[in-house]
């Protein structure tokens, strides 16, 4: 799956969509896409990724009490 770098809208592929899935998980291993090749995988923060399209990804993804309301 390919993600946007809110910051730098750099594409990123995400190496284990288990990672991306894992609300207990604030990090996920990507590996950008600059030109042809892709490079090093690296860990970055959930919060600094989002949809191409721009949409930030799902609460559920970076919360794990997301249910619980106060």
């Amino acid at each position: 799956m390919y993600l946007r770098n809110a910051k730098s809208s750099d594409l990123a592929h995400v190496m284990e969509l288990s990672e991306l899935t894992d609300p207990n998980s604030a990090t996920v291993r990507v590996r950008f896409h600059a030109g042809e090749e892709a490079g090093e995988p690296v860990s970055v923060q959930k919060s600094e990724l989002s949809f191409a399209s721009g949409e930030a990804l799902p609460k559920c993804w970076l919360d794990p009490h997301y249910r619980v309301s106060f």
